[in-house]
């Protein structure tokens, strides 16, 4: 009898604890009575809405570029300065005159010279003259204290000015002008939209103008003044191309410096226009010749419409929203 009532008292004691697991069990798996699967009346977890995440801050990169270019040559490239990459058209090794764009070169390899000396205040004043109002008196007489010569040297070969733009800045195709009635004269120098971003990467890099001046001279290119509009004999305004074709938000992620140049020359009845612009992302360079009957505001608008087309990304992109993550239940 003793021994059955043990035994009933034993059952009962493990239903008891069954029943009172159970709801435990139950309790937990439903979060507390937070619902399970939306039982119980709880509410889902809310998961917060993705933030957009805002595009890059735009600048020059490598892309298609078109234009509905009616002329003799056009060529352009872009270095990327912190991979040293250049891109362009086909022919960014086929070379064209530098026209004025040279007298950034010019000033630079003078100033160089200089090290740590000042020039003298005529001098100096030249070399601002030259760059900024692309003065042709003012930069002539730089490049004779640089060390220039009109004279012709013997074998074809450029003059010692040009001669250390191509070793101090690692050109490949730049050569001596070879059309007789000019031939010795700096803007005549052949030069390649590939090698004009790499004088432009070596300007702003420091080799050019060296410790002391390339700050100066890089002022100095940022601050070209004067419209397409504003030219006269031997000097003009230069401020237009590459410049026109950037965004507000490139401009204001610093100075971007520029050197233009630009003469309609009568042995082939051309307009011969080169842009070049640099800042400490990249340098991009475009040259033209086209028929005179077009005139210099078609050079500047084509400079500027290459450099519209590789901005990155374009205006206006839509912002990137991440994908939403799955929510808890």
């Amino acid at each position: 009898m003793r021994s059955r009532v043990t035994m009933v008292l034993a059952v009962l004691a493990v239903l008891l604890g069954a029943g009172l697991l159970v709801p435990t069990a139950y309790a937990k798996l439903a979060g507390d009575g937070s619902g399970l699967g939306g039982i119980g009346g709880g509410a889902a977890e809310q998961v917060p809405a993705p933030t957009p995440t805002p595009p890059p801050p735009p600048t020059l990169a490598a892309g298609p570029v078109s234009v509905n270019f009616k002329g003799e040559f056009f060529g352009w490239a872009l270095m990327d300065r912190k991979t040293g990459t250049v891109s362009g058209s086909k022919n960014m090794a086929s070379t064209s005159s530098t026209e004025s764009m040279l007298k950034a070169w010019i000033v630079s390899d003078y100033l160089r010279q200089l090290g740590d000396k000042e020039p003298s205040a005529s001098l100096k004043r030249d070399a601002s003259l030259a760059i900024r109002d692309s003065n042709d008196d003012a930069a002539n007489r730089v490049y004779k204290a640089a060390g220039g010569s009109y004279k012709v040297p013997a074998g074809g070969q450029p003059g010692p000015v040009v001669k250390r733009a191509i070793s101090i800045c690692g050109l490949t195709d730049t050569k001596r002008g070879n059309v007789a009635t000019y031939e010795g004269w700096w803007s005549f120098t052949r030069m390649s939209p590939r090698d004009a971003v790499r004088l432009g990467d070596c300007i702003a890099d420091g080799k050019a103008a060296g410790r002391k001046w390339t700050k100066w001279v890089l002022n100095e290119m940022a601050q070209v003044r004067g419209s397409v509009k504003v030219q006269q004999a031997r000097s003009g305004g230069g401020k237009w191309g590459i410049v026109d074709g950037l965004p507000a938000e490139i401009k204001a992620q610093g100075p971007v410096a520029i050197k233009n140049g630009w003469t309609p020359l009568s042995y082939d009845g051309n307009w011969h226009v080169s842009c070049l612009a640099v800042t400490d992302k990249w340098s991009l360079a475009v040259m033209l010749r086209y028929p005179q009957s077009s005139k210099l505001e078609y050079g500047a608008k084509v400079c500027a419409s290459v450099a519209t087309q590789l901005v990155t990304p374009q205006p206006g992109a839509a912002l990137k929203v991440p994908q939403q993550p799955v929510g808890k239940l």
